[in-house]
């Protein structure tokens, strides 16, 4: 059963756009990395906030791909844009319910 993956990143208000152009492509390698199934980006103009809903095969999918993005910068590099801690959730999907 596939993983459903929250991501929170707190953007200073005045480098959005900057970091939602970097997002934009950074997102297609997302989307075409191994287990990813979908990803959805939601902005909180009012508090700068961008949040990514993705849908993973498995949870180690994602872990894997997370590590994958530190190995090669990307978290790193949008450490500047940041203005607090990125919050993530692991959901398990309930479609019975």
């Amino acid at each position: 059963m596939s993983v459903m993956i929250t991501l929170e990143m707190p953007v200073k208000p005045d480098m959005l756009e900057d970091y939602l152009n970097i997002l934009k492509g950074a997102l297609v390698e997302t989307r075409a990395y191994k287990g990813c199934r979908s990803v959805t980006t939601l902005v909180d103009q009012e508090t700068s906030s961008v949040v990514l809903v993705e849908e993973w095969d498995s949870a180690e999918d994602q872990q894997a791909y997370m590590a994958w993005r530190v190995e090669t910068g990307l978290i790193e590099a949008v450490g500047p844009f940041m203005q607090g801690e990125l919050v993530t959730r692991t959901y398990d999907p309930k479609p019975e319910v």
